[in-house]
């Protein structure tokens, strides 16, 4: 990724200091995201080096959630094909975005810190447009589709490899499918 951030700043120079602060300067993939999920995720109540924190904790603490991140890069770039570059998926797409914040939000609600990965969702559905409960269970590949409307609830569980298009619920509800506890695989 980080050959991909040095031919996009060469080709559209004035970009070179976003890709510098986003992934160049950082020495890891999990700095790179920790970074940033917390510049776009902080407001006046919580602030960015706090949400850095947060962030590049869990990711210590749990590789399962880094090897997560990899395998829905590896997925999304895999669907859009040629379309994107790995550096386009992350940076630009929210629903990955979106998906690894919610990663560290469950982390936080088993370990009890429910007030915080509810701070964390509230923030992800103000900011991207997405709601996933972070008690919600989504596993590895998981590529959502323009994201936007995105409700994912507490109980339902998504299976490793889904791809979740942004109407995924209204169709489900038109076939006249009563939804108490989802899985998706």
């Amino acid at each position: 990724m980080r050959e991909e951030a040095l031919v996009d700043s060469e080709k559209e120079p004035l970009l070179s200091s976003y890709y510098f602060t986003s992934i160049l300067s950082h020495n890891s993939l999990e700095s790179a995201l920790a970074s940033q999920l917390s510049i776009k995720l902080s407001n006046s109540s919580i602030c960015t080096n706090t949400l850095y924190g947060v962030f590049v904790a869990a990711f210590k603490e749990d590789r399962d959630i880094v090897e997560a991140v990899n395998d829905d890069l590896i997925q999304l770039k895999a669907v859009n094909g040629r379309d994107m570059s790995y550096v386009d998926c992350f940076l630009n797409v929210k629903g990955f975005l979106a998906c690894q914040a919610q990663r560290v939000a469950h982390k936080l609600w088993l370990e009890g810190r429910r007030p915080l990965a509810l701070l964390i969702q509230n923030r992800v559905s103000e900011v991207f447009a997405v709601d996933i409960h972070p008690g919600a269970n989504i596993g590895r590949g998981i590529l959502l589709d323009h994201a936007t409307g995105v409700v994912i609830g507490e109980t339902t569980v998504v299976g490793d490899n889904t791809t979740i298009f942004h109407n995924w619920e209204e169709q489900v509800r038109s076939l006249g499918i009563g939804i108490q506890r989802l899985v998706m695989e």
